[in-house]
């Protein structure tokens, strides 16, 4: 799960500290229509560079991000066959995906988990934890390994921070328009807006910021069932399948930290509402999907 929640968290946290600094600055005055109105045209347009901005500046920032919060140790000259087998492996299947070479990592931690990220499928991160090393087989690593270079290959940061950037635009003139409301309604300003219009349109920001990732989470899901096909294509079916039942073992044990969650190629488990926010479709609907794949 690391990938995905590292990056909604740290997007959410740019869009907000833009929107303040945007606001003190009075660069929202632009969003006043003579005084008594919000400008949607303007209020479109600030909101689309505005949400885009943070949603691409995210993805830009996703390595470095990923590596600092992880302590990830990139892999410059392999100091044992161990490593030595991880770049060779990365190296393989980053050449039959049609990718260039990822820089490889690996981040300290007993549970076994992988995750990669990047802004460009020729400039990613491929990382797996050092308990995935130790608790797994080759081949079912070689699976995990092939799942995240199938994420690079299938540009799914990419097209992420794409579907943000449209969610964002919408979570900030909402906001603002809640603001407006609530500013007018409540508040009887007549001219201009009061304080409680930037301040309710922050809260708003961030409470429709938080129920929007639903949507995001929704789109990650989809991608975990075409990466585990990639991963199935570069490693082979049956090593897929174990590498997920091998996580299944090791369900319900700390993964990775909770911003970097919807990173990693395990996720976690969800029921009913909480089911929206979960990045990762249950591992037995990911087991089964592979199965019918086979059976086809």
């Amino acid at each position: 799960m690391k990938r995905i929640a590292l990056y909604l968290a740290t997007n959410l946290a740019i869009l907000v500290v833009l929107s303040i600094t945007l606001r003190l600055l009075g660069f929202e005055d632009i969003l006043d229509e003579q005084g008594v109105g919000l400008d949607m045209s303007s209020l479109l347009l600030f909101a689309a560079v505005l949400g885009f901005g943070g949603s691409l500046f995210s993805l830009v920032i996703s390595k470095w991000t990923a590596k600092h919060l992880t302590g990830a140790q990139v892999i410059e000259t392999p100091s044992s066959a161990t490593e030595q087998w991880l770049v060779d492996t990365v190296e393989r299947q980053a050449r039959a995906a049609g990718i260039g070479m990822p820089e490889v990592a690996i981040f300290d931690s007993p549970d076994p988990n992988a995750f990669a990220t990047g802004w460009n499928r020729n400039d990613a991160l491929v990382a797996v934890s050092t308990g995935l090393l130790q608790h797994m087989g080759q081949r079912e690593a070689e699976a995990v390994v092939g799942h995240e270079v199938s994420h690079v290959a299938n540009g799914d940061m990419i097209t992420l921070a794409l579907i943000q950037g449209v969610v964002n635009t919408f979570v900030i003139v909402l906001s603002r328009v809640i603001g407006h409301l609530v500013d007018r309604v409540v508040f009887k300003t007549e001219q201009g807006h009061g304080p409680a219009f930037w301040i309710t349109a922050i809260i708003a920001e961030v409470v429709l910021g938080i129920l929007a990732s639903a949507i995001v989470m929704w789109f990650s899901r989809k991608r975990e069932f075409r990466a585990d096909a990639g991963g199935a294509r570069l490693a082979d079916r049956e090593s897929m399948i174990g590498a997920l039942q091998a996580l299944q073992r090791y369900a319900g044990e700390p993964h990775l930290p909770d911003q970097m969650a919807a990173f990693g190629i395990s996720g976690g488990f969800g029921q009913g509402l909480k089911r929206l926010f979960m990045s990762h479709p249950p591992l037995q609907e990911r087991i089964e999907a592979l199965k019918q794949q086979r059976g086809a």
